[in-house]
């Protein structure tokens, strides 16, 4: 086994593992929300964001085990700032509580929760979530998906923030 294999293989297993427990959680509080009368948005980009973004993650470990170069320096610099925005996305999503979930879903009477990373930013769970794709694009050397998929991605973030914003312009 190449060093680029092990790297990309046990990078995506890492993220896979966060992504299921991340799954689970955002189940049970859609439950939750749902049994409160939460609202969920037309025109939302869920169905496409539940595909793309395990998909990112799965061709640039694909690329970097085929094609990456030796770990390095930038495998190094990689690791950090995937594991810097996978801080940033649990602190949101622990500001959150229990309003976090994939979906939109606003609650009734529901208020912008400003406390946390979202004193300082409107949206720092996406914000994390870009750093985590520019993370592993590094730590795998995936320099044509990584740059594809966080683009790709980041267009549908975009999207969905147009979403939230007017779902929580009706509250």
């Amino acid at each position: 086994m190449t060093p680029q294999l092990i790297v990309s293989a046990v990078a995506l297993l890492l993220v896979l593992v966060v992504m299921l427990f991340e799954a689970k959680l955002s189940r049970a509080n859609e439950r939750r929300l749902r049994t409160q009368g939460a609202f969920e948005p037309p025109d939302d980009v869920y169905r496409a964001m539940q595909l793309l973004y395990p998909g990112a993650f799965v061709a640039m470990a694909i690329e970097g085990a085929l094609a990456g170069p030796a770990p390095g320096l930038t495998t190094a610099i990689g690791g950090l700032v995937l594991l810097a925005g996978k801080a940033l996305k649990f602190w949101a999503i622990t500001s959150l509580g229990p309003r976090w979930t994939f979906r939109v879903l606003v609650p009734p009477g529901g208020s912008l929760v400003t406390r946390g990373p979202y004193r300082r930013l409107r949206h720092p769970n996406y914000v994390g979530v870009i750093g985590e794709l520019i993370g592993m694009a590094l730590l795998v050397g995936a320099a044509v998906t990584g740059p594809l998929g966080t683009v790709a991605f980041g267009w549908l973030i975009w999207r969905r923030i147009d979403v939230e914003n007017r779902a929580l312009s009706q509250t």
